[in-house]
């Protein structure tokens, strides 16, 4: 049996830069603004992100800028789903049915966080911080700032291939 030996070299990084937003907006209306601001072109991808066999599903956005090797993503970090409460057999309001909404999110350890621009390129020169101020510009965005991905437990919901 060959033994093979790996090395650190044998792994490639994920180049990308994560923005996190906080914002009260619909996911349509900030893809507009951050269109007219940021000079984008983000347009809704055809089927949203699905995890979990379709117990989470969360819009994304997308624009893949040929001309400077860069693709952008818009992506919500929350899904939430109404759902019917049960009631138990011995309740005293057993015939009271409710419904109830669960929330899930992309990345559960920033649950505050409403949504998360993906800039994935392997040599972007545009400033990481003067997006962040562009998006910090926008009236209806509350904050945004950068966010580690190796800080982030779940970053492989990150990747929308």
């Amino acid at each position: 049996m060959a033994i093979h030996k790996l090395f650190e070299d044998d792994f490639e990084e994920d180049n990308y830069t994560l923005i996190a937003i906080h914002c009260s907006t619909e996911d349509y209306r900030l893809a507009y603004l951050l269109n007219t601001n940021l000079n984008l072109k983000l347009a809704r991808k055809r089927e949203d992100l699905d995890y979990n066999y379709l117990e989470a599903s969360f819009s994304i956005y997308e624009w893949d800028d040929e001309e400077n090797f860069v693709t952008w993503n818009l992506v919500a970090n929350t899904s939430k789903k109404e759902v019917e409460q049960m009631a138990s057999a011995g309740s005293l309001f057993s015939d009271q049915k409710g419904k109830r909404t669960i929330s899930k999110y992309l990345i559960p350890e920033q649950k505050r966080v409403d949504y998360f621009i993906k800039i994935s390129s392997e040599s972007y020169l545009k400033s990481s911080k003067i997006i962040v101020s562009k998006v910090n510009a926008i009236a209806e965005v509350i904050t945004a700032y950068i966010v580690d991905p190796n800080q982030l437990k779940s970053k492989n919901n990150l990747i929308f291939e």
